[in-house]
């Protein structure tokens, strides 16, 4: 590859940053590289590393145009398939967290040809209408501390400038995404309020992106023709994706693993970095961790 970071001009006009690293073996892309690539750089030892941003976020750029915006993670899904033509990979390996993981299934649904391994962090549920039991969920008191904080900040807002309230936002996201309360500033480098896109994130989120999340129902006859090896990593106190859709995951695509962290939340590889980012590079490299496990049962 001929540069470190730079932009791609996909059809509609819209740039998408990317930054990149590493040079042989099968390329990897990560999804949302703004917030991840400093941590996952170290497979760049292996293969070409493209972090990613996604439309209308971190380094990409800020759309305020909704009609570019309301397909959310469709549009990103076919994002993708513009980028992996734009570096002329011939099959790309996934790299994806919360959210994003809805989007790396979407992708190997729609291009099953130029997938080859896919792994999962934190991913979202495969369908949002679905309900775990308790034990599968954390929905604990930090959890409702962060919706009356969250509320209380809106309250706040009209008399916040933009930057504030994104800089408070993330100072609340940081506690619920971690289930050790000292872990919690380890995450201070995810915070991106100097990014417009990131500054103005709100809007497109409730408007765009988690409307289209909701319309998706995976049927599982669709994802039963991936083929491609999927690792589902999941924290058991995950309080934004239940650990219940992890289990869901893994039983609903036929060639998945799920890598269980006990007693992490959100961010697993952030508490638990030694059982997680070795085994990542185990996957990556062609073998299944030892302790990723087959699910057959919720």
């Amino acid at each position: 590859m001929q540069a470190d970071k730079g932009h791609i001009v996909v059809n509609d006009g819209v740039r998408l940053f990317f930054e990149s690293a590493g040079n042989a073996g099968n390329p990897l892309v990560i999804l949302n590289g703004f917030c991840l690539f400093q941590d996952f750089k170290y497979l760049a030892e292996n293969r070409p590393v493209i972090a990613l941003d996604l439309r209308s976020r971190g380094r990409s750029d800020y759309i305020a145009d909704l009609s570019k915006l309301m397909r959310g993670v469709e549009q990103d899904a076919d994002d993708i398939e513009l980028v992996r033509r734009h570096f002329g990979f011939g099959t790309v390996d996934l790299l994806a967290h919360s959210y994003a993981g809805i989007i790396a299934i979407l992708y190997a649904q729609k291009h099953r040809s130029h997938v080859g391994r896919i792994v999962q962090i934190g991913s979202m549920q495969p369908n949002q209408s679905t309900r775990y039991a308790s034990h599968l969920t954390n929905a604990d008191d930090i959890l409702q501390t962060f919706f009356a904080r969250f509320a209380a900040l809106q309250t706040e807002g009209s008399a916040l400038s933009a930057q504030e309230f994104c800089k408070k936002f993330w100072a609340l996201l940081r506690h619920l995404y971690v289930f050790n309360p000292d872990d919690a500033e380890k995450l201070a480098h995810w915070e991106s309020c100097h990014l417009e896109s990131e500054l103005k994130l709100m809007p497109y989120w409730t408007q765009a992106l988690m409307p289209s999340i909701q319309r998706i129902e995976f049927r599982s006859e669709d994802l039963a023709k991936i083929e491609s090896p999927v690792l589902v990593v999941h924290g058991t106190k995950d309080r934004s994706a239940p650990y219940g859709g992890a289990r869901d995951w893994t039983m609903l695509l036929p060639n998945a693993r799920l890598l269980t962290i006990h007693n992490v939340a959100h961010a697993p590889w952030i508490e638990a970095p030694d059982k997680v980012l070795a085994p990542i590079k185990t996957f990556l490299d062609g073998t299944w961790p030892a302790a990723a496990e087959r699910i057959e049962s919720l």
